[in-house]
Protein backbone atom coordinates (compact mmCIF):
# COMPACT_ATOMS: atom_id res chain seq x y z
CA UNK A 1 0.00 0.00 0.00
CA UNK A 2 1.56 3.34 -0.60
CA UNK A 3 2.82 5.51 2.30
CA UNK A 4 0.38 8.31 1.18
CA UNK A 5 -2.84 5.42 1.19
CA UNK A 6 -1.32 4.23 4.33
CA UNK A 7 -1.43 7.03 7.19
CA UNK A 8 -5.03 8.33 5.34
CA UNK A 9 -6.10 4.87 7.43
CA UNK A 10 -4.30 5.72 10.59
CA UNK A 11 -6.23 7.28 13.57
CA UNK A 12 -3.22 9.37 14.92
CA UNK A 13 -5.00 10.79 17.71
CA UNK A 14 -5.32 7.35 19.01
CA UNK A 15 -1.68 6.42 19.37
CA UNK A 16 0.99 7.42 22.17
CA UNK A 17 4.05 9.28 21.66
CA UNK A 18 6.74 6.56 21.41
CA UNK A 19 3.73 5.19 18.43
CA UNK A 20 3.62 8.93 16.85
CA UNK A 21 7.44 9.22 16.96
CA UNK A 22 8.07 5.94 15.34
CA UNK A 23 5.54 6.51 12.48
CA UNK A 24 7.34 10.68 11.85
CA UNK A 25 11.02 8.51 12.11
CA UNK A 26 9.23 6.11 9.35
CA UNK A 27 8.68 8.69 7.00
CA UNK A 28 4.73 9.52 7.98
CA UNK A 29 5.41 13.22 8.20
CA UNK A 30 1.29 13.72 9.26
CA UNK A 31 2.11 12.20 12.34
CA UNK A 32 4.21 14.96 13.40
CA UNK A 33 1.60 17.23 13.02
CA UNK A 34 -0.35 15.30 15.55
CA UNK A 35 2.64 15.62 17.88
CA UNK A 36 2.49 19.52 17.62
CA UNK A 37 -1.09 19.43 18.11
CA UNK A 38 -0.61 17.62 21.26
CA UNK A 39 1.81 19.59 23.21
CA UNK A 40 0.75 22.88 21.31
CA UNK A 41 -0.58 24.57 24.24
CA UNK A 42 1.93 23.69 27.19
CA UNK A 43 5.26 24.59 24.81
CA UNK A 44 3.55 28.08 23.84
CA UNK A 45 2.91 28.69 27.66
CA UNK A 46 6.56 27.92 28.03
CA UNK A 47 7.99 30.05 25.27
CA UNK A 48 5.69 32.81 25.90
CA UNK A 49 6.75 32.76 29.73
CA UNK A 50 10.37 32.83 28.72
CA UNK A 51 9.48 35.03 25.51
CA UNK A 52 6.82 37.38 26.96
CA UNK A 53 5.52 37.97 23.52
CA UNK A 54 3.13 36.09 21.70
CA UNK A 55 4.35 36.72 17.88
CA UNK A 56 7.66 35.46 19.07
CA UNK A 57 6.78 32.96 21.55
CA UNK A 58 4.88 31.45 17.99
CA UNK A 59 8.36 31.86 16.29
CA UNK A 60 10.10 30.37 19.40
CA UNK A 61 7.50 27.26 18.46
CA UNK A 62 8.33 26.93 15.16
CA UNK A 63 11.81 27.07 15.33
CA UNK A 64 11.98 24.51 18.10
CA UNK A 65 9.58 22.08 16.13
CA UNK A 66 12.15 22.03 13.01
CA UNK A 67 14.75 21.13 15.56
CA UNK A 68 12.83 18.60 16.97
CA UNK A 69 11.86 17.11 13.39
CA UNK A 70 15.52 17.28 12.74
CA UNK A 71 16.64 15.61 15.70
CA UNK A 72 13.68 13.12 16.59
CA UNK A 73 16.03 10.14 15.63
CA UNK A 74 17.95 11.30 18.92
CA UNK A 75 14.84 11.13 20.86
CA UNK A 76 15.63 7.72 23.26
CA UNK A 77 12.23 7.82 25.66
CA UNK A 78 14.24 8.39 28.88
CA UNK A 79 12.28 11.37 29.65
CA UNK A 80 8.62 11.90 27.86
CA UNK A 81 8.32 13.65 24.42
CA UNK A 82 6.57 16.77 26.35
CA UNK A 83 9.93 17.04 28.95
CA UNK A 84 11.70 16.28 25.74
CA UNK A 85 9.99 19.08 23.69
CA UNK A 86 10.10 21.38 26.34
CA UNK A 87 14.04 21.66 26.37
CA UNK A 88 14.44 22.47 23.44
CA UNK A 89 11.45 25.19 23.37
CA UNK A 90 13.12 26.51 26.65
CA UNK A 91 16.68 26.76 24.46
CA UNK A 92 15.50 28.24 21.76
CA UNK A 93 13.73 30.98 23.58
CA UNK A 94 17.09 31.00 26.28
CA UNK A 95 19.06 31.62 22.96
CA UNK A 96 16.97 34.74 22.04
CA UNK A 97 16.89 36.07 25.09
CA UNK A 98 20.58 35.93 25.47
CA UNK A 99 20.62 37.75 22.11
CA UNK A 100 18.80 40.44 23.13
CA UNK A 101 21.37 41.01 26.28
CA UNK A 102 18.07 41.23 28.38
CA UNK A 103 18.48 38.58 30.55
CA UNK A 104 17.62 38.78 34.37
CA UNK A 105 20.27 37.73 36.73
CA UNK A 106 18.73 34.96 38.78
CA UNK A 107 20.64 35.58 41.74
CA UNK A 108 19.50 38.58 42.24
CA UNK A 109 16.22 37.60 40.97
CA UNK A 110 16.05 34.92 43.89
CA UNK A 111 17.43 37.27 46.20
CA UNK A 112 14.61 39.68 45.89
CA UNK A 113 13.04 40.25 49.01
CA UNK A 114 9.46 39.78 49.44
CA UNK A 115 7.07 42.66 50.08
CA UNK A 116 4.15 41.20 52.67
CA UNK A 117 2.10 44.14 52.21
CA UNK A 118 1.50 44.60 48.60
CA UNK A 119 1.65 40.79 47.54
CA UNK A 120 -0.11 37.52 48.18
CA UNK A 121 -0.43 33.58 47.79
CA UNK A 122 -2.26 33.34 44.45
CA UNK A 123 -3.70 29.83 44.95
CA UNK A 124 -3.59 26.85 41.89
CA UNK A 125 -6.11 24.92 42.94
CA UNK A 126 -9.65 26.11 41.41
CA UNK A 127 -12.66 26.89 43.52
CA UNK A 128 -16.79 26.87 42.90
CA UNK A 129 -17.07 29.35 39.93
CA UNK A 130 -19.12 32.50 40.29
CA UNK A 131 -21.63 32.75 37.67
CA UNK A 132 -20.50 36.79 37.02
CA UNK A 133 -16.61 35.52 36.48
CA UNK A 134 -17.78 33.14 34.08
CA UNK A 135 -19.66 35.55 32.17
CA UNK A 136 -16.61 37.63 32.13
CA UNK A 137 -14.18 35.21 31.54
CA UNK A 138 -12.89 36.29 28.70
CA UNK A 139 -11.64 39.61 30.19
CA UNK A 140 -10.72 38.05 33.29
CA UNK A 141 -8.72 36.09 31.65
CA UNK A 142 -6.71 38.79 29.91
CA UNK A 143 -5.71 40.58 33.35
CA UNK A 144 -4.43 37.23 34.83
CA UNK A 145 -2.42 37.07 31.41
CA UNK A 146 -1.25 40.56 32.40
CA UNK A 147 -0.09 40.03 36.12
CA UNK A 148 1.52 36.74 34.75
CA UNK A 149 3.35 39.34 32.40
CA UNK A 150 4.69 41.50 35.33
CA UNK A 151 6.20 38.91 36.85
CA UNK A 152 9.72 38.69 36.72
CA UNK A 153 11.20 36.18 33.94
CA UNK A 154 12.38 33.70 35.98
CA UNK A 155 9.38 33.72 38.48
CA UNK A 156 6.61 33.75 35.24
CA UNK A 157 8.65 30.40 33.43
CA UNK A 158 7.90 28.26 37.22
CA UNK A 159 5.16 29.79 37.85
CA UNK A 160 3.73 28.67 33.97
CA UNK A 161 5.41 25.42 34.40
CA UNK A 162 4.09 24.65 38.31
CA UNK A 163 0.56 26.64 38.65
CA UNK A 164 -0.82 26.64 35.10
CA UNK A 165 0.45 23.20 33.28
CA UNK A 166 0.97 21.89 37.07
CA UNK A 167 3.99 19.97 36.51
CA UNK A 168 5.60 18.70 39.54
CA UNK A 169 8.44 20.21 41.44
CA UNK A 170 11.15 17.79 40.69
CA UNK A 171 9.78 17.80 36.91
CA UNK A 172 10.07 21.93 36.78
CA UNK A 173 13.54 21.79 38.65
CA UNK A 174 14.65 19.42 35.79
CA UNK A 175 13.51 21.52 32.75
CA UNK A 176 14.75 24.92 34.08
CA UNK A 177 18.44 23.15 35.58
CA UNK A 178 17.74 24.39 39.16
CA UNK A 179 16.73 22.81 42.63
CA UNK A 180 13.73 21.82 44.00
CA UNK A 181 13.87 24.46 46.71
CA UNK A 182 15.01 26.76 44.27
CA UNK A 183 11.14 25.95 41.92
CA UNK A 184 9.57 25.84 45.56
CA UNK A 185 11.12 29.70 46.62
CA UNK A 186 10.30 31.02 43.00
CA UNK A 187 6.46 29.79 42.65
CA UNK A 188 5.95 31.19 46.29
CA UNK A 189 7.16 34.89 45.26
CA UNK A 190 5.27 34.74 42.04
CA UNK A 191 2.17 34.05 43.58
CA UNK A 192 2.76 36.81 46.13
CA UNK A 193 4.05 38.95 43.21
CA UNK A 194 0.03 38.65 41.71
CA UNK A 195 -2.19 41.15 42.71
CA UNK A 196 -4.54 41.24 45.60
CA UNK A 197 -7.63 42.14 43.65
CA UNK A 198 -7.25 39.03 41.06
CA UNK A 199 -7.24 36.65 43.79
CA UNK A 200 -11.07 35.75 43.64
CA UNK A 201 -11.66 37.08 39.79
CA UNK A 202 -9.09 34.80 38.77
CA UNK A 203 -8.90 31.92 40.57
CA UNK A 204 -10.82 29.42 38.26
CA UNK A 205 -9.01 30.88 34.96
CA UNK A 206 -5.60 29.41 35.57
CA UNK A 207 -5.86 26.54 33.34
CA UNK A 208 -7.35 28.86 30.64
CA UNK A 209 -4.10 31.46 29.88
CA UNK A 210 -2.23 31.82 27.32
CA UNK A 211 -4.52 29.55 25.55
CA UNK A 212 -2.99 27.98 22.35
CA UNK A 213 -5.67 26.38 20.38
CA UNK A 214 -7.75 27.04 17.51
CA UNK A 215 -6.49 28.71 14.40
CA UNK A 216 -3.57 29.98 16.26
CA UNK A 217 -2.48 25.94 17.33
CA UNK A 218 -3.19 25.04 13.48
CA UNK A 219 -0.95 28.43 12.02
CA UNK A 220 1.70 27.23 13.53
CA UNK A 221 1.64 23.58 12.87
CA UNK A 222 0.52 24.07 8.93
CA UNK A 223 4.05 26.61 8.69
CA UNK A 224 5.86 24.27 10.01
CA UNK A 225 4.23 21.34 7.60
CA UNK A 226 5.02 23.92 4.79
CA UNK A 227 8.58 24.45 5.90
CA UNK A 228 8.87 20.20 6.20
CA UNK A 229 7.31 20.09 2.60
CA UNK A 230 9.44 22.84 1.33
CA UNK A 231 12.50 21.18 2.17
CA UNK A 232 11.30 17.75 0.44
CA UNK A 233 12.13 19.48 -2.28
CA UNK A 234 14.98 20.49 -2.19
CA UNK A 235 17.72 19.05 -4.10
Amino acid sequence: MPNQARTALVDYASLDDHALVARVLDGERPAFRHIMQRYNQRLFRVARAVIGDDSEAEDVLQESYMRAYHKLDSFRGEATLSTWLTTIVLNEARGRLRKRHTMVGLEQVDAAPDDTHQIIRFPSAFGSEDPAASAARAQIRHLLEHAIDELPPAFRVVYMLRDVEECSVEETASQLGIKPETVKTRLHRARRQLRAALHDKLATTVGEAFAFMGRRCARVSDAVMARLDAEVGKP
